[in-house]
């Protein structure tokens, strides 16, 4: 059983970046090793990260994101998705791109990820006002999410020390160019009501939203 020294990891790619994402299931696979899973355990985990920037999908990739999967005895994962994985009770989730890229990279513990959710939650909403309609990122409602208690102890350990899933994967991250100027909280979320009237367009442009 190898032990993963975040403090040793390096950047990577991009946050959604074929590299980043291949980088992201072999640690994730590893830590899943390592736990004490059930020898019965069905679970799954997918994240599939919506109008990336073109230079993210090239020689042939379809679509940004990885999923992990356990199943008949098995850890697998890769690059991209699997209606296999999908179909299994966990943890599945599609966001824009833009939308998680930047926070992405912050790392910290159960409240760090508190603080983050709350930080977006404040940036939907005034997307929301600005452009005047509900959902304007077109965010599908996602079923509850299964987190076994071993697998979520496997993805987490070390969490609050730095380590975990989470933290692994924002120390594989790379700076993306398009938030360097842009107004963010201390997690690095993108605050809307603080942008200039430009930067809100380009924002809701990599968004895909319309106006």
């Amino acid at each position: 059983m190898t032990e993963i020294n975040v403090a040793e990891l390096k950047p990577v790619g991009e946050f959604g970046s074929k590299v980043w994402c291949e980088a992201c299931v072999a640690y994730g696979v590893q830590l899943l090793e390592n736990g004490d899973l059930p020898s019965d355990l069905e679970w799954g985990f997918s994240e599939i990260y919506s109008h990336p920037p073109v230079r993210l999908l090239t020689d042939g990739r379809m679509l940004s994101g990885y999923y992990m999967m356990v199943k008949a005895g098995e850890i697998t994962g890769g690059d991209g998705t699997s209606d296999e994985c999908r179909a299994l009770p966990g943890f599945h989730v599609e966001m824009p791109w833009a939308s998680i890229c930047n926070q992405s990279a912050s790392r910290y513990g159960r409240e760090g990820q508190r603080q983050r959710s709350a930080d977006e939650q404040v940036m939907f909403k005034a997307i929301e006002e600005y452009v005047g309609r509900p959902n304007p990122l077109g965010l599908k409602a996602r079923e509850k999410p299964v987190w076994p208690p071993e697998v979520g102890a496997a993805l987490s350990k070390g969490g609050e020390e730095g380590g975990g899933l989470h933290n692994i994967a924002a120390a594989l991250q790379a700076p993306s160019p398009e938030f360097a100027d842009f107004p963010t909280t201390e997690l690095g979320v993108p605050v809307f009501t603080a942008m200039s009237e430009g930067q809100k367009q380009t924002f809701l442009t990599m968004l895909a939203v319309e106006v």
